[in-house]
């Protein structure tokens, strides 16, 4: 059973698609993420540790909060794949390909070919750049294939 965490942008079908194309096929793949509830991302720390006055130390407690699933699920996963959409930044995003990378993991990011010269160091760590949700799933396939 292979382990897989989906990174990035929580405005689009993109990860029901993957999970879709991995049931379909019948991979051995589990799939993680991180919380993609925005609200509930974005307003852990003050519901969890109290309200805070200033912007800036309630998403300070809500990114450690969060950093807790996510360095777990990421340092537990076999491919990281990070998605980058067009609509927001998605800094965390580009940290968690970073921390990724960091860790020897390997990593697929998905976005379209207009970020392409943006996220030129972000693809150059990658193992594999797609552009749509079906090419993951396609990758994840072949490397699963057995000899």
């Amino acid at each position: 059973m292979w382990q897989v965490y989906l990174s990035g942008e929580i405005h689009s079908d993109w990860r029901q698609r993957i999970e879709d194309g991995i049931s379909a096929k019948g991979l051995a793949i589990e799939v993680s993420s991180p919380v993609t509830n925005h609200e509930a991302s974005d307003d852990c720390g003050d519901v969890l540790l109290g309200k805070e006055q200033q912007p800036f130390w309630k998403d300070h407690k809500a990114a450690k909060i969060n950093a807790i699933r996510t360095r777990k699920l990421i340092a537990q996963a076999d491919v990281v794949v990070v998605r980058f959409g067009d609509k927001y930044r998605q800094w965390n995003a580009a940290f968690d390909a970073g921390y990724a990378s960091a860790l020897g993991k390997s990593i697929i990011t998905l976005h379209d070919e207009a970020l392409t010269h943006a996220l030129k160091e972000v693809d150059a760590a990658a193992l594999a750049t797609a552009q749509t949700p079906e090419q993951v799933v396609e990758i994840l396939t072949y490397t699963m294939m057995a000899d």
